[in-house]
């Protein structure tokens, strides 16, 4: 799907710069607030630089993902390119 994630790099801590397949690109900040419940591992920048991509989503070793569509719709609505969860 063009909203599939084809590269993520961790580039300030708390920030993904994503990039999708129609070559749509942005910020993804993870605000601290967003990180309760099984998200709580990534207050911690450690882990949020283990960011990867796997089959278009991105996703952490520990099984955590996020969802693609959800980032992708965010992004492009943003005049800043940009998503903050929180």
């Amino acid at each position: 799907m063009y909203w599939d994630v084809t590269e993520v790099k961790t580039e300030n801590p708390r920030e993904l710069t994503v990039r999708f397949a129609d070559g749509l690109s942005g910020l993804i900040v993870i605000d601290k607030s967003f990180c309760s419940g099984v998200f709580k591992v990534l207050l911690d920048d450690d882990e949020i630089r283990e960011a990867r991509v796997d089959n278009g989503v991105v996703t952490w070793p520990n099984g955590l993902d996020l969802a693609p569509d959800t980032m992708y719709h965010e992004i492009k609505r943003s005049s800043e390119r940009r998503y903050i969860l929180k």
